[in-house]
């Protein structure tokens, strides 16, 4: 386990949060769970905080892309 890797997702996960207001906390931490055994075919029992990062980053990336479509779709 490295402290820093598992600081930077903790980060992330509140990036989530903040992007997804209406998500209930649990349900925060059970879609990196979905997409790490997806992404990565591991659980988040077995998922290596480095490969969970990875899912995070990639999630967020969908969530923002989401909004940026969302507020494109508005100006047109």
């Amino acid at each position: 386990m490295n402290a820093d890797v598992r600081q930077e997702a903790l980060v992330v996960l509140a990036e989530l949060a903040a992007l997804a207001p209406e998500v209930r906390l649990a349900q925060l931490m059970a879609h990196p769970g979905f997409l790490g055994q997806d992404q990565v075919e591991r659980s988040l029992w077995d998922i290596e905080d480095g490969e969970l990062l990875s899912v995070l980053y990639r999630h967020r990336s969908e969530l923002v892309a989401r909004q940026q479509g969302t507020s494109n779709e508005l100006l047109h």
